[in-house]
């Protein structure tokens, strides 16, 4: 499942030029006489072969401030999963002594005048990482270790562990700006489940009302009779799909198991109370934070723990 991650020798035979010439184009340093065609080029190569710096971290380290900017445009900001790694990683910057700065307008010129204006130590573009098709969202991530393909193999494979072999996964309707993150799930858990044997999971849009997610989901199980457990993108999906089910008095999870993802907390405030998969994103934060100031981990801090299934009543 692991791809081979692209390096920056690989940017430089792809660009006829030096790794070094490569490093000064990718992180701007200043004061190296190099082409626009050069620049252009190398830059070029980068963007079509997916290369993406310091894994997660799309780093200039020769940035002149002690500003850090974290991209989010597009990710999901409901739940708590997201704020908790902001928190983390605000958190541990500040004690090394940065400042973060967090951005949520998505396209790459609004980063790139945001960076001439501020000059940062680095720029993490996580909204790059999962919602531009030329970047290896697998790879960048932490891939099948502990990146989302990790935590999404965890929360299907809770399902088929339960027995569950025909599975389908809700996504929101109406959000664009998820398409790519919804694709790179169902992805993730096809491979899951293919591993098992199994077919690929059968997308259930949800609605944009109670309404909606009743026809959406009675639909559905027409045409899948033999859908037994429904995996949603994030908490709130798949409490729709707890919502929907109530009214339809679809038995849970006699008839129909369902899991959340990212332990939004609301989950166990419902009846049946919600199953969803926990990710230690303020560990991930805080380790972060010192990978992309260069700096190497902390011996005294803890790792980030391993997704975990928070197990409720609706599976």
């Amino acid at each position: 499942m692991k791809s081979t991650r692209v390096t920056m020798k690989d940017v430089s035979v792809a660009a006829g030029v030096s790794q070094a010439t490569v490093s000064f184009v990718l992180n701007d340093k200043p004061g190296e006489t190099i082409s626009p065609e050069t620049r252009d080029r190398v830059r070029r190569a980068a963007a079509e072969l997916g290369y993406v710096p310091n894994g997660a971290a799309r780093a200039l380290r020769e940035g002149t401030s002690r500003i850090v900017i974290l991209n989010v445009a597009r990710l999901p900001h409901g739940g708590t999963g997201l704020a908790a790694f902001i928190d983390a990683l605000d958190a541990e910057l500040e004690r090394l002594d940065h400042m973060l700065l967090v951005r949520y307008r998505p396209g790459s010129a609004d980063i790139e005048r945001m960076t001439a204006m501020v000059a940062p130590r680095a720029v993490l573009d996580l909204d790059r990482i999962y919602n531009s098709p030329d970047t290896d969202a697998e790879t960048a991530d932490g891939d099948w270790t502990e990146g989302l393909a990790a935590h999404t193999a965890v929360q299907v494979r809770h399902l088929v562990d339960l027995g569950h072999t025909r599975i389908g996964m809700a996504l929101p309707a109406g959000r664009a700006e998820l398409d790519r993150l919804a694709a790179l799930r169902l992805d993730y858990a096809a491979r899951t489940l293919a591993d098992h044997g199994l077919d690929a999971p059968l997308p259930l849009v949800m609605g944009r009302d109670l309404d909606e997610d009743r026809r959406a989901l009675a639909e559905f199980l027409d045409r899948h009779p033999d859908v037994t457990a429904v995996a949603g993108l994030d908490d709130d999906t798949a409490l729709r799909v707890l919502a929907a089910a109530r009214i339809l008095e679809v038995a849970v999870p006699q008839r129909l198991a369902v899991i959340g993802f990212d332990d939004a907390g609301a989950g166990e405030l419902v009846s049946p109370s919600l199953t969803t998969v926990r990710i230690d994103t303020a560990g991930f934060g805080r380790r972060l934070a010192r990978e992309v100031l260069g700096l190497p981990e902390d011996p005294g801090a803890a790792a980030p723990t391993p997704a975990t299934v928070i197990r409720r009543q609706s599976t």
